[in-house]
């Protein structure tokens, strides 16, 4: 099977490319707008939560800078419209979501290619969807764009910063609802492979701060989100999954204002 998923990566050809968009901070208006969906996506986690059934291991510590510091981000990719740390308000969260599949049918990098050739197909719909904003509509590459709708402090548009073979990663630009960047990897081979998310980032604006932070609410939606993308990834895999879920979080403080 794993063959076959590679060849038909392979065999896609460049078709339809997407004229970049030029992103903007988000007006008070569509702020309000979002922030009027977080009691939907609440309600939704909420209701998966009572019936979810996968073991997690959460753990939440202090964290320091520079040892939680995000990658280097490639200066030819960023201009005035990527929105980073310093951007941001409040605490730097660094997150990991791990899962190890047993026995998957693709690759690490089949897998790979498949979700970057649409990042949607692990996506739950009824807390994220990804539409490309800009690039080739059939494959990833650095500097493409997309614009990621999220029942939370997290809608907005992000870009390609990052891609290998095996990972991928995601910048914020202005207009998002957090300020940071965040890596997808996959590694392993066919007896088992693991799964990541990394996360580095803060809230974009005090109200995002308010609900994340302080109040917890949008917190809990984006780690049920998530571990929903790492279900479905799974699923994807065509493995089961070896052991729970986890989930690591750093709570950085202090951010040097020159990140």
């Amino acid at each position: 099977m794993h063959g076959g998923v590679r060849g038909y990566a392979e065999s896609v050809a460049p078709t339809r490319t997407l004229p970049r968009l030029r992103t903007r901070r988000l007006p008070f208006t569509r702020s309000m707008a979002t922030t009027a969906r977080w009691p939907v996506g609440v309600a939704l986690t909420s209701w998966r939560y009572m019936w979810r059934t996968t073991p997690i291991y959460r753990s939440e510590v202090s964290g320091s800078w520079p040892e939680d510091a995000p990658p280097a981000l490639p200066d030819e990719l960023v201009d005035e419209d990527v929105q980073r740390l310093r951007h941001g308000t409040g605490p730097l969260f660094h997150r990991r979501y791990l899962a190890r599949i047993r026995g998957p049918l693709v690759t690490p990098e089949e897998l790979m290619a498949r979700l970057q050739r649409n990042p949607d197909d692990a996506a739950p719909s009824e807390f994220a969807t990804f539409k490309k904003a800009a690039g080739n509509v059939d494959q990833m590459r650095q500097g493409d764009e997309y614009v990621v709708r999220m029942p939370g402090p997290w809608d907005g548009p992000v870009r390609v910063f990052e891609v290998s073979p095996c990972s991928f990663g995601l910048m914020t630009l202005e207009g998002h609802l957090e300020a940071g960047q965040i890596v997808f990897r996959a590694r392993g081979g066919l007896d088992q492979l693991e799964f990541e998310i990394e996360s580095w980032a803060r809230s974009g604006d005090r109200l995002s701060d308010l609900l994340y932070d302080r109040l917890r609410m949008s917190k809990e939606v984006q780690l049920h989100m998530w571990i929903s993308f790492l279900e479905r990834v799974i699923r994807l895999s065509g493995g089961t999954r070896a052991g729970g879920l986890r989930i690591e979080t750093r709570r950085v403080g202090e951010v040097p204002i020159a990140e």
